[in-house]
């Protein structure tokens, strides 16, 4: 079984609306409180990167059960500029914007998996899971 919701991002507001969405969805799937914060600090990133560098874009997030097991699933997507170096953007410490550095590498130490799919002038898709134990 499979549920999806999104939020378009478009204001900081949308931010908060996604991550209260992935908190919402991530305690319906019985995740504990520590991975709920996990979870919605991700989308807090992604929905940062995409208000910062694409203007708009959506965060999608699914609930899935298949069998006994159960994740969830955060899909960032944008129509930006797209990231023209993904390896550099995993380094620990490096930042386009002044910030700290940690985001992207930081996305993927608090969920299972990452994925980025990117395309200069096109746009980036980011896919995280987070299984549920």
């Amino acid at each position: 079984m499979t549920c999806k919701s999104s939020v378009e991002i478009i204001t900081e507001w949308d931010i908060v609306a996604a991550r209260q969405l992935g908190r919402n969805e991530a305690r319906a799937l019985g995740f504990g409180t520590v991975d709920q914060a996990r979870i919605t600090t991700a989308i807090s990133e992604l929905a940062r990167n995409i208000y910062l560098y694409a203007n708009i874009g959506t965060i999608e997030i699914e609930r899935v059960e298949i069998d006994h097991e159960k994740k969830i699933v955060v899909i960032a997507t944008d129509k930006g500029p797209g990231i023209q170096n993904v390896r550099k953007v995993m380094e620990d410490g490096y930042s386009t914007s002044g910030g700290l550095g940690a985001g992207l590498p930081g996305v993927k130490r608090l969920m299972d998996s990452l994925d980025i799919q990117s395309v200069m002038g096109v746009g980036t898709t980011i896919r995280a899971e987070k299984w549920l134990r």
